[in-house]
């Protein structure tokens, strides 16, 4: 338990102090974001941000989880493969938006080439989990063993987690603030099932979020771009997966899921009926356009995530 906090600390204080340097480089060497044209107008005051913030962010969770795993004397292979598949998440991120800020357009990787990536780095941990756990999926005291399609399952959670938080970070401190309850339960939740690994990588990436919450607050300084994005949402995946959480993470990051499925609903309503549903999707973009505020927005976002996560962790707490 003392580990889980001293994570949470040391990626809220290695965050912060990596902060200032990181922007500092990025408005030297110009790594700027550029606006999608189809982006609501008030996003246009955005033009020209430091983007790839998430390079410090997983910067400040790799080097805390490390050393809390060491002071704790935890530093096994699954804490390896979590970490690695982080790293390798980052990687993706960044390259995606390399291609962005080279371009000076908003268009990187292509989506099909950030999904192969995507599927790619997915196997590791879900292939530890065959080999390592077992291939059964739980529903309370209900239990079945999938087998050989375990992997068709794990990887599509992995893979649509990493989507689902990169679709939510589009607001000033959308992304982070809502993360910070999911990952604060993910530890609660790793640490009672006997995965203390997990609680501790899950506690720093809460305090990283926290951290950057500093520097990306509305007006932000930075974004943390698809370099901590993609990153963090398949960490999301990837911690539901191998904690065995993988129906309850369909609560846990329900926030991420219902900005999808506005997505999928605006797609599939507009190519069937041509007619929209929603004003613009991700949906926060829809109540942008109502005329609120992004501090609302944030706000109430954020609320929503905490009510998924403390339901979550309810569900846990009965044996879900």
């Amino acid at each position: 338990m003392i580990m889980v906090l001293v994570s949470f600390l040391l990626g809220l204080i290695i965050c912060l102090l990596l902060g200032v340097p990181y922007i500092d480089f990025l408005k030297k060497k110009m790594f700027n974001q550029s606006i999608k044209d189809v982006a609501p107008e008030t996003h246009a005051k955005k033009q020209g941000t430091p983007t790839t913030g998430g390079v410090f962010i997983i910067t400040a969770i790799i080097a805390a989880s490390v050393i809390a795993l060491m002071l704790a004397q935890k530093f096994t292979t699954v804490g390896c493969v979590i970490l690695i598949s982080l790293f390798f998440y980052t990687l993706a991120g960044f390259q995606d938006d390399y291609l962005k800020i080279k371009g000076k357009t908003n268009d990187g990787l292509s989506a099909k080439a950030k999904l192969v990536r995507q599927i790619l780095i997915a196997l590791l941990p879900t292939c530890y989990v065959m080999l390592a756990v077992n291939t059964s999926v739980n529903l309370g005291s209900f239990s079945i063993d999938l087998g050989w399609l375990y992997p068709i399952l794990a990887v599509f959670i992995i893979t649509g987690a990493s989507n689902a938080y990169n679709l939510t970070d589009g607001l000033d401190g959308l992304a982070a603030s809502t993360g910070i309850p999911v990952f604060v339960v993910f530890s609660i939740i790793l640490l009672s099932s006997g995965c203390p690994e997990g609680a501790i990588i899950s506690s720093a990436t809460a305090g990283a979020l926290l951290g950057f919450l500093r520097y990306n607050k509305s007006k932000a300084q930075v974004f943390m771009g698809d370099t901590g994005s993609l990153a963090i949402g398949g960490l999301m995946g990837t911690l539901g997966v191998i904690g065995k959480m993988e129906f309850l993470l369909a609560i846990i990051a329900g926030i991420f899921i219902l900005e999808t499925l506005s997505v999928i609903l605006q797609v599939t309503s507009f190519k069937l009926t041509g007619k929209k549903i929603f004003k613009m999707t991700p949906f926060h973009h829809h109540y942008e356009l109502m005329g609120w505020s992004e501090n609302r927005i944030v706000a109430f976002f954020t609320a929503v995530s905490m009510l998924f996560s403390l339901l979550a962790l309810y569900c846990f707490s009965l044996n879900f």
